[in-house]
């Protein structure tokens, strides 16, 4: 709750001639803007340049946001050290001298010695790296926006006296900097380009830094003057005192929106690509409600953001009750909005609760540690000890609670929309909890309709805080009750995300999800004695079983490696006399197919098959030269394909592991992007030899389990191929020209956009 009573204030304005200087007023605004932009270009710079030493996980994102974080907490506070314990000119020298020490650790590049992660404390190992790698330049660039925002409040500027208007200045640089990486600049420059320009932008920026200090030297304000500025400036709401539960109602507002942008970009990257281009969308649309909030007449007002809340969060609830399919734009959309929107509530109040300029740096500071305890509980604390992503919804929750009525709540009204809500879940999920009912299954429309009146009661309680609370909570947790059993089951969670083994409602099959895929699934009850039978894309009727078939038509093939291994399920395609070997990321997936309790694939299959814990770029390139006949990629995290298994530098690391005439198999199987030019371009490039085979499902998914599957061949030679083709269904990978993809280059929106079109030209 917010503190407003006001400090004594003077009875009449000081006179205070103000200095309207354009130039002064250009410089800190430029500084302040390449600034930002840079500190917000290195971060998907730096991640993308991870990448390909941690598999590709969503989670890389989520522990590099906890790092930034962090370090901007971490130059803020420096920022409010300097301002209020150095002296003025002291403090300029000091700071240009931190951006000049930092410049010794350019360019952007990995820290040497940290190309390999060890198997476990991967969130730790993943912080230090980016500490080590560009902690200190990112440090320095920390400090500036509170620091120049400080130093413009003690010029002679006619607008010193309320130098927030100058932080919507430097997130219009961080957005500009996020919106065109995966536009103009990932799709274009290779990452060695991209650091050498960053680099120059930085040595330029210390520069413009220096003219900021001078500039401040030069035109700056008797201290007393500031002071009589500052209580001019002041609103009533701005000028109160700095109590502690002031203090407090900044970091918690600082917390929810920084937490809820790590939830929901984790949510969105597991399904479509662990890439910047989905992962810049959230944070630009994160600095973009910064730049609104603090402009002195906001775009889009407080009060029209409060009343598009409870519709946002209704039609975000509503949306995920059902599967998005190919509509994962839509999908996409109504996530980012509704974050937008619960993000924009959260940072007017916070801006509504400024303090004047002399408190700036202390306001930032409080800000900064809510934002990093935000990413810290959503990046590092909630995948320990939550099982599933619940931290998601519990954001949203979190958000309602930014809404000023809560101020007001009396427990009479609580008690009544307690009673209301609980009442509402028990009408709601009664068919299931008392009479064992798969609504979903059974009465779909039923169940449609269930949410479309809790969707319509969250929009008509907008006026009642506490209510639109309880329904909101009723909503979530009818929603977990309801779910078919195929969506719950036990959970399973790591660096990598969540997997869930559940069983069928008719206790036929067993089920390994990840996200909103099914990576194996078992028969319980099979119709002959022997193996399991390997099913989803991994059926004998599929592009799978055509390799292997291939492959034994000459001879056994000695040694064959599969990277990824789900269920096992490709375990029951070995035969007596051949040697696999299956290489994981996730511990979690290892321990799960180990299991005959849970899935038997390996143990009744392929019981001495190894397998080898870690990403397949590093183990695979342990092994010795040309060991391999058959290496099968077919590594997912939900519907996303690490893109880092697909580049120039892992065919190179997958045909030197290669026998004369073997095959290397990628499964390459997306619903959102199309991946067939990126390898044919590989294929083009390397001079090597590609088919390619889209296997139709078989019968009924639900029936069968049976799905289709996209399976590219690649061989160093022609005639290594020629068994294949005599096979139906395979047919030449169409080289579309596309640029190579590499370590240093990659174009992701270019894959969705070819699967887009792809898609609708079959319709």
């Amino acid at each position: 709750m917010d503190d407003t009573r006001p400090v004594e204030r003077r009875a009449a304005t000081p006179s205070v001639k103000p200095v309207s200087a354009a130039p002064l007023l250009a410089v800190f605004t430029g500084t302040l803007f390449l600034s930002a932009l840079l500190l917000f270009a290195v971060q998907p710079i730096f991640a993308r340049m991870v990448l390909p030493v941690l598999g590709g996980s969503p989670a890389v994102w989520s522990v590099a946001m906890c790092f930034f974080q962090a370090a901007l907490l971490g130059g803020y506070a420096y920022a409010h050290w300097l301002n209020g314990h150095v002296r003025t000119p002291l403090a300029v020298i000091a700071h240009l001298g931190l951006l000049m020490l930092a410049m010794l650790l350019l360019p952007v590049a990995l820290a040497e010695g940290w190309t390999r992660p060890p198997q476990e404390g991967l969130h730790l190992w993943v912080l230090a790296l980016f500490g080590v790698s560009i902690g200190l330049p990112f440090f320095a660039l920390a400090g500036n926006a509170p620091l120049l925002q400080a130093w413009f409040a003690r010029t002679g500027h006619k607008h010193a006296g309320d130098p927030y208007f100058l932080y919507g200045a430097s997130n219009l640089g961080s957005l500009l900097a996020l919106l065109s990486y995966p536009v103009l600049i990932e799709p274009v420059m290779s990452l060695a380009e991209q650091s050498e320009i960053w680099t120059f932008g930085y040595k330029l920026l210390a520069v413009f830094v220096g003219l900021c200090g001078l500039a401040m030297l030069v035109s700056r304000v008797p201290k007393q003057e500031q002071t009589a500025r500052n209580s001019a400036a002041a609103s009533p709401r701005t000028d109160t005192a700095i109590t502690w539960q002031r203090k407090f109602s900044w970091l918690g507002l600082a917390f929810v929106p920084s937490g809820l942008l790590v939830a929901v970009t984790s949510h969105v990257t597991t399904d479509v690509a662990a890439a910047p281009f989905l992962w810049v969308l959230p944070l630009a649309l994160f600095l973009l409600t910064f730049v609104i909030t603090f402009q002195r007449r906001p775009l889009l007002p407080h009060n029209l953001m409060l009343a598009a809340q409870p519709v946002a969060i209704a039609l975000l609830l509503l949306s995920m009750q059902f599967p998005f399919g190919k509509y994962w734009g839509w999908f996409l959309a109504v996530h980012l909005a509704a974050f937008f929107i619960n993000t924009m509530v959260c940072h007017g109040e916070l801006v509504r609760r400024r303090p004047v300029a002399r408190d700036l740096t202390r306001f930032y500071l409080w800000m900064s540690l809510g934002g990093a305890l935000g990413g810290l509980f959503a990046g590092l604390i909630a995948p320990q000890i939550f099982s599933t992503v619940i931290e998601y919804p519990v954001m949203i929750l979190l958000a309602l609670l930014a809404r000023p009525g809560f101020q007001a709540l009396k427990a009479r009204t609580a008690l009544r929309d307690t009673i209301l809500a609980t009442g509402l879940l028990l009408v709601a999920a009664g068919p299931k909890l008392f009479a064992g009912i798969e609504v979903i299954e059974h009465l779909p429309r039923l169940y449609i309709a269930v949410f479309t009146l809790f969707a319509a009661a969250i929009i008509l309680s907008r006026t009642a805080a506490f209510r639109l609370a309880a329904l909101v909570a009723v909503t979530i947790v009818t929603s977990h009750i309801l779910k078919p059993e195929t969506a719950k089951g036990d959970s399973y969670r790591s660096f990598f995300g969540v997997n869930r083994v559940v069983e069928t409602p008719d206790g036929q099959y067993r089920l390994l999800t990840h996200g909103t895929t099914i990576h194996g699934a078992q028969k319980l009850r099979p119709d002959s004695s022997g193996p399991p039978e390997p099913l989803t894309y991994y059926h004998r009727a599929g592009p799978f079983a055509d390799i292997f078939n291939a492959a034994r038509q000459d001879r056994t093939p000695d040694n064959i490696a599969v990277v990824g291994l789900g269920a096992g399920s490709l375990a029951c395609y070995a035969r007596p006399g051949e040697n696999w070997r299956f290489y994981e990321i996730d511990p979690i997936v290892v321990r799960l197919a180990s299991d005959p309790v849970q899935f038997n694939f390996l143990s009744e299959c392929a019981p001495g098959a190894p397998v080898i814990v870690g990403d397949a770029r590093l183990t695979l390139g342990d092994e010795p030269p040309a060991r391999f006949d058959i290496i099968v990629v077919d590594a997912f995290s939900s519907d996303a394909i690490p893109v880092h298994l697909l580049t120039r530098e892992a065919l190179k690391v997958y045909l030197s592991k290669l026998t004369a005439n073997g095959i290397v198999a990628l499964h390459i199987s997306n619903r959102n992007m199309d991946l067939r030019p990126v390898l044919a371009a590989a294929a083009r490039d390397m001079g090597l030899a590609a088919l390619v085979r889209h296997g139709g499902k078989v019968g009924d998914l639900r029936s069968t389990y049976k799905t289709a599957a996209t399976l590219v061949a690649i061989a160093k030679s022609e005639k290594d191929l020629d068994v294949l083709r005599g096979i139906k269904g395979w047919g030449q990978l169409e080289d579309a020209g596309w640029r190579v993809w590499s370590d240093d280059y990659s174009n992701i929106l270019r894959a969705i956009f070819a699967k887009s079109a792809a898609q609708g030209s079959k319709q």
